[in-house]
């Protein structure tokens, strides 16, 4: 190696392990391992290539050529990071406009139609991204495989097959509501909003907790072991080696535990990553899940209610009724700052990490009313407009608001105790289980 090319070596700043497909970007990524041919057992050559694939995830490219008989073989493999619950969509199509939704499902993801009493099979498969009428399409070109041969050999279960394809194709044409239902357990499939950042009314999300058959799937173990407590790891930061999860490089995860007056004790997760510069921070109850639903609302009466700390635990959704605005449960994570700090981090959400709102291939129409709704949050986040209310609703009671009135009632904010519904206790992994009140 000459001395200009170690010097550029150690000159060039470190590069994500996963990177984008660019075509400028003239020197991939490629490693080259020489591997057995299944075909003729001699060596040939596998190559591989750490990527991203845009609006979907991390995935790794395989490429194997034998030069002794030929045979060759490509992969596609996910290489992203799982979810922490699964994800349940659930979409009432109500006219064409619909079956142009873009919709992702990763490998581990199914889809049914209940309305054709269709289930997808569910087992690990090749992650997809389509169009719904593409998916839905795709159904009918697999079933039309072999239906020449399953006419003369079982006319019977070909005439069978025929007449559901003709009922999946009628069902294209949008003439009455039909159901279409996405479920990964792994939570890396999506189905596109496109009233975002307004509620689709049309599109239910259910985040869930995970079988042991899930977990199976997943190829995790279905055993969990009580984790070990301490009282010194109250004085202490723990550090954890992990991955980014934006570019998949080795990085550094701390944990600390802390008490938040007047609440409870929750722990504080932060990560960095040096390869590409993400951080990110989430924050979990140390106490478990509270025996009651708990919501809050908050009138925004004044600028210094945007320095109220608040506590959105990863269970929490959170509105602003004034701009028929939603956060889902899960969106964001667990987030401890300020009223600000949240409205910014849900900014930054919309106009940056949000697949199908950035990009040359978004509407205009979608922009300009993604670019209103951030100035109208920003605009809430700066105290220019008040008279707005933010409500949070987490089921599992573990989520706060600072009264900065303590010990007096707050007059702006109102707090109430509810008892769950048995969709919140299947959302929460509690369904069946009786919850004794905190001592």
């Amino acid at each position: 190696m000459t001395e200009n090319s170690e010097s550029k070596n150690i000159n060039e700043p470190p590069k994500p392990l996963f990177r984008e497909l660019v075509v400028e970007d003239d020197e991939p990524e490629v490693t080259e391992i020489e591997s057995l041919c299944v075909n003729c057992e001699n060596n040939g050559i596998t190559r591989l290539m750490l990527t991203k694939i845009p609006h979907f995830r991390e995935i790794v490219i395989s490429s194997f050529d034998c030069p002794h008989c030929g045979n060759a073989n490509r992969e596609v493999q996910s290489a992203g990071i799982v979810g922490e619950k699964g994800v349940k969509f659930e979409l009432t199509v109500k006219e064409k406009e619909d079956l142009n939704r873009q919709v992702i499902k990763s490998e581990y993801g199914s889809f049914a139609i209940p309305d054709l009493e269709f289930e997808d099979v569910v087992g690990k498969k090749r992650g997809e991204i389509n169009t719904l009428e593409g998916f839905m399409n795709a159904i009918i070109s697999n079933l039309e495989i072999l239906q020449d041969e399953r006419k003369l050999e079982t006319p019977e279960i070909a005439e069978k097959i025929s007449e559901f394809i003709e009922k999946l194709e009628k069902l294209t044409e949008v003439e009455k509501p039909f159901t279409f239902v996405l479920n990964d357990p792994s939570g890396n499939s999506f189905i596109e909003n496109p009233y975002a950042p307004q509620v689709d009314k049309n599109l239910k999300i259910i985040h869930y907790s995970r079988s042991a058959r899930d977990n199976e799937l997943l190829g995790f173990s279905s055993e969990e072991k009580e984790p070990e407590t301490d009282e010194n790891l109250k004085d202490e930061v723990l550090h954890f080696q992990t991955n980014c999860s934006r570019c998949g490089s080795p990085a550094e995860s701390k944990m600390k535990m802390l008490d938040i007056p007047m609440f409870k004790e929750v722990i504080i997760m932060a990560i960095s990553c040096d390869m590409c510069g993400y951080k990110d921070s989430e924050v979990k109850s140390g106490k478990g899940i509270e025996d009651k639903g708990k919501k809050i609302t908050l009138k925004i009466t004044d600028p210094s209610d945007m320095s109220r700390d608040i506590l959105k635990s990863n269970t929490c959704s959170l509105k602003i009724p004034e701009l028929e605005f939603e956060l889902v449960a899960g969106t964001l994570g667990g987030k401890f700052t300020t009223i600000e700090g949240l409205l910014l981090d849900i900014i930054t959400q919309l106009s940056t990490s949000n697949p199908f709102l950035i990009g040359d291939s978004v509407e205009d129409n979608m922009n300009t009313k993604l670019k209103e709704f951030c100035t109208k949050l920003k605009n809430i986040a700066d105290g220019e407009l008040n008279n707005v209310h933010i409500e949070l609703d987490d089921p599992a009671g573990n989520s706060y608001l600072q009264n900065v009135y303590a010990p007096e009632v707050d007059p702006e904010m109102k707090i109430e105790v509810y008892e769950r519904t048995h969709e919140q206790d299947v959302f929460l992994g509690i369904d069946g289980l009786k919850m004794s009140p905190a001592s």
